[in-house]
């Protein structure tokens, strides 16, 4: 088959995004010189591409497919086709957020007090619109980086994505309104999606892609039980389906095994060990695929 040309974003969620294909089963090296990382699949080819640009690219059909938020999609207006949500980011699993902020002793509480001011962004297209829609009228200006700082000398407000807020209250900024929640997309080209092989190979690789977000944070669970105690036991263990029993040898003794969020394991242990629960293993989990 014809290599499928895959755009991995360059910047901030380069590590993250070559740590989530590692665990999906696809080891990817990167060069400190080289925009085309190998991969260990032959049927795939790389590009480091940012994230800003990557749906303008794959809508032309430079790229097959590639990897970028939700809110560059909406910016660039880019006609593509989303093959799959994958909640991930540069620090954890949490949705990233487009904010305007201004810095705290600010007169501006909201978007109508953005009337004649000045607010710095690299989200031109999408500031424009809340603005827009709220009716303001207000300058916007691109911002190359470092956006956090340029309040209150050179803008009156910004628009900035988070992920944790800690960078804007570093800078005495506050978070007066959220104009997009945004998570990363695997996107793919429409034309490339009518090709059944290619259209194959990328559903398969969001699938593994998937399978590894789903697992994150779960562990599982083996365990040991009696009879007598299988009720009380079942009634602690949640799932993410059902606990598989299963008999053993003896038949006063069932195997269990199940599913449950990791935070979860501190207090369950020590309650099936008062339940007379016994070989209790757990273990990680890598993949998860329903």
């Amino acid at each position: 088959m014809t290599k499928l040309m895959l755009g991995l974003p360059k910047g901030s969620l380069e590590q993250a995004t070559t740590d989530l294909f590692a665990k999906a089963g696809y080891k990817i090296q990167i060069s400190s010189r080289s925009y085309y990382p190998t991969i260990d699949d032959p049927e795939i080819d790389c590009m480091l591409i940012r994230a800003q640009e990557m749906s303008k690219y794959v809508e032309e059909g430079i790229l097959d497919c590639g990897l970028t938020g939700f809110d560059w999609i909406q910016e660039n207006g880019s006609d593509v086709v989303e093959v799959a949500e994958l909640v991930y980011g540069k620090v954890g699993t949490k949705p990233l957020r487009w904010v305007l902020a201004v810095p705290a002793d600010s007169p501006i509480k909201c978007a109508k007090d953005l009337e004649g001011k000045r607010i710095a962004t690299e989200a031109v297209g999408m500031t424009r619109r809340y603005l827009e829609k709220n009716g303001v009228n207000a300058k916007v200006d691109f911002s190359w980086g470092a956006t956090e700082v340029k309040p209150p000398k050179f803008a009156d407000a910004i628009v900035e994505i988070t992920e944790t807020g800690s960078s804007l209250r570093a800078n005495n900024l506050v978070i007066i309104d959220t104009l997009c929640v945004t998570t990363t997309r695997f996107i793919a080209n429409k034309k490339t999606m009518q090709d059944p092989a290619k259209k194959d190979k990328i559903e398969k690789i969001a699938m593994m892609l998937q399978s590894v977000l789903t697992a994150h944070g779960k562990v599982g669970l083996k365990l040991n039980v009696k009879k007598a105690d299988l009720d009380s036991v079942l009634a602690l263990l949640p799932a993410l389906q059902r606990p598989t029993v299963s008999p053993l040898s003896d038949a006063d003794w069932f195997a269990l095994d199940t599913i449950i969020s990791e935070e979860q394991v501190r207090d369950l242990i020590p309650a099936l060990k008062k339940c007379n629960a016994s070989g209790i293993v757990e273990y990680p989990l890598n993949k998860i695929i329903d």
